[in-house]
């Protein structure tokens, strides 16, 4: 089950998907792959789910596929007999729970408050859904949730969309988000896959939050170092010195020594360094482990990327 945590904390998104026919689920989960969201959770919400749910995860292997909305034994049975790899459910049901872990299959029952999280972590859970996620106090009850229960990790869904999801998925508590905007009834129903694809990859590139953080320079020594540095600070303020560089404002970094990158390096920020690797492996991008620098809980802070582009070195840096 660990495993199904970080696959799924790697994607980010999980889209959660009505389908009103079998026929949709085919061209539906060619869409999300082709937009980079390679997971999707098919809710048994109309009964066309249950075909879905077969249907792609026989046609479709590379895809990871859940069921949602899933309220019983019964429906548990069969979401997971048509190949439902994950299991995500409305509320907490300790009988739901208890076939679900029999059968070894990951599930995330939804929860919004203290009794219900305390009855899922008596059955050894450790990621829970949160829902309906803003109408039960979004981020603010979240922080609030994460005091008590510091182990626990979340899956908000429910008014989620691209005007909130970075305020969510930038937590550290936030395994992904649940989402249906990239997937919505009236674009399933008109067949408009390529419009899926846009809204996915876009959702995907959201997730990251990649933004400029700040260009490195390497001057030959500290003597030049210094000396770009005064000549910068004319035009950028503050200007502060560490250990082992000077910054002109917090956008120019000059090396008093020179480092990697053949001219210099360029920050890139991200909300989570470690679902962003995952993501760039999908363009053949690998990241120099012997950079890495991680915080007392072992997540990365800072790692630099192994190839370089125009003759500076990328890293990643952990956004606030």
């Amino acid at each position: 089950m660990a495993d199904m945590h970080e696959t799924i904390r790697n994607i980010g998104i999980v889209p959660v998907i009505k389908i009103d026919s079998p026929d949709q689920a085919l061209p539906l989960g060619k869409a999300l792959l082709a937009g980079g969201l390679p997971v999707a959770e098919i809710t048994f919400r109309t009964a066309a789910g249950e075909e879905g749910i077969r249907i792609l995860s026989s046609q479709l292997p590379q895809l990871l596929v859940g069921a949602g909305t899933i309220t019983s034994v019964e429906a548990a049975r069969r979401a997971i007999d048509a190949g439902a790899k994950f299991i995500v459910s409305p509320g907490y049901s300790d009988d739901v729970v208890e076939y679900c872990l029999q059968r070894n299959v990951t599930i995330y029952p939804g929860v919004n408050n203290p009794s219900e999280i305390q009855s899922a972590m008596r059955r050894g859970l450790s990621v829970l859904k949160f829902f309906p996620a803003e109408a039960s106090g979004g981020v603010d009850m979240l922080d609030a949730l994460s005091g008590p229960f510091p182990t626990l990790s979340f899956m908000p869904t429910g008014g989620i969309g691209m005007h909130n999801l970075a305020s969510y998925i930038r937590k550290p508590y936030i395994v992904a988000c649940g989402g249906s905007w990239m997937v919505k009834s009236d674009l399933i129903n008109q067949g408009r896959w390529d419009e899926i694809t846009r809204l996915s990859r876009e959702a995907v590139a959201a997730v990251h939050g990649f933004s400029f953080a700040h260009m490195g320079v390497n001057p030959s020594d500290t003597e030049e170092a210094s000396n770009i540095t005064m000549a910068l600070g004319v035009f950028l303020q503050p200007v502060t010195e560490g250990t082992t560089s000077f910054f002109a404002s917090e956008h120019i970094e000059i090396m008093k020594q020179p480092f990697l990158g053949t001219h210099g390096h360029i920050g890139i920020r991200t909300w989570d360094i470690e679902r962003a690797l995952e993501y760039l492996k999908n363009f053949g991008v690998e990241a120099d482990e012997a950079t890495g620098r991680r915080d007392a809980k072992g997540r990365l802070t800072v790692i630099y990327l192994k190839d370089e582009v125009g003759g500076f070195a990328l890293h990643l840096l952990r956004a606030k």
